[in-house]
């Protein structure tokens, strides 16, 4: 309930958790909300300015621009998620079995990790789509696979800085098993470093996808991308600048809201950021901010 109240006044921490909210949903209910097929080809329609039917116009082949920019969230954030997602599990089991058992299993783990993160994740990721071929499922294993392991360490370290606790040392005497006491005792108080580097690494994420399409190497046509339709515009960006102003400006804001909802969960969830009349010190979550987006960038 405090993370909530702390979470509610912050104005900007809730209208980026409003825009992250209402992009998922237009991206699931894509079909639903698109007012037209955004892989119908028109030529009549080409490049036709913006009406009342087709509120952001036309592309270069008389597809409707907004009902794209509607499909594009679907690959631009909803894939990006879902990999994430596997990307943390994969990460979370391998840092909470390397921090809380230690030994020979903290340095397999971590020698593993080590061999994974020597690599920039650019260059891996590249050189996965150069063996796997271009296209956004290969852009997504890449990711899983360089991932989780810059996961695994994040969360490993803190993970042993909790197991050393007496609440856990007291546990382990009891008798109590060692999942219940993962579960238990140690995932509660390392959510809040889960959520905030998660959080954190959706916006790099996101910005590689865009990257990667807008170059060809990501999802292929006719399907629809926010770097996608950025590189179709490419030929008109100062004749019809809008057809390059919307897919930027949707990654802009999407991403600008999971940057600083990032930065409010992180206030929200550690009490050590908080100043002594209460409220947060946002210098310091900039700082931790920009440490976590670089070091997740590879």
């Amino acid at each position: 309930m405090r993370l909530f109240k702390n979470l509610s006044r912050d104005k900007l921490a809730v209208t980026s958790l409003a825009i992250i909210v209402l992009t998922l949903a237009l991206g699931v209910f894509a079909p639903l909300v698109a007012p037209h097929d955004p892989g119908v080809v028109n030529m009549k329609l080409r490049y036709a300015s913006p009406s009342w039917s087709y509120l952001l116009g036309n592309d270069h082949l008389g597809r409707c621009v907004l009902s794209r920019l509607i499909y594009g969230i679907r690959p631009s954030v909803l894939w990006v998620l879902a990999a994430l997602g596997i990307s943390v599990l994969v990460g979370a089991v391998a840092g909470f079995a390397a921090g809380y058992f230690k030994g020979k299993v903290d340095a397999w783990l971590m020698r593993i990790c080590d061999i994974m993160l020597s690599f920039p994740g650019y260059v891996m990721t590249l050189a996965v789509v150069g063996i796997l071929g271009a296209g956004l499922e290969n852009i997504l294993i890449a990711f899983v696979c360089m991932k989780w392991a810059w996961f695994a360490r994040v969360i490993r370290t803190s993970v042993m800085q909790f197991s050393e606790m007496e609440y856990v040392k007291f546990a382990k005497a009891s008798g109590i098993s060692n999942l219940r006491i993962i579960t238990r005792h140690i995932v509660p108080v390392t959510f809040a470093d889960i959520a905030v580097i998660s959080s954190s690494a959706m916006c790099s994420m996101m910005l590689q996808v865009s990257g990667l399409s807008f170059l060809g190497l990501g999802i292929q046509a006719p399907h629809a991308e926010w770097g996608m339709m950025l590189n179709e515009a490419r030929e008109v960006m100062f004749s019809r600048p809008e057809l390059m102003l919307a897919p930027g400006l949707a990654i802009v804001v999407v991403v600008s809201a999971f940057n600083f909802w990032s930065d409010a969960l992180q206030m929200a969830l550690d009490p050590k950021l908080m100043t002594s009349q209460g409220k947060s010190d946002p210098s310091h979550g900039r700082e931790v901010r920009k440490a976590v987006y670089e070091y997740s960038r590879g």
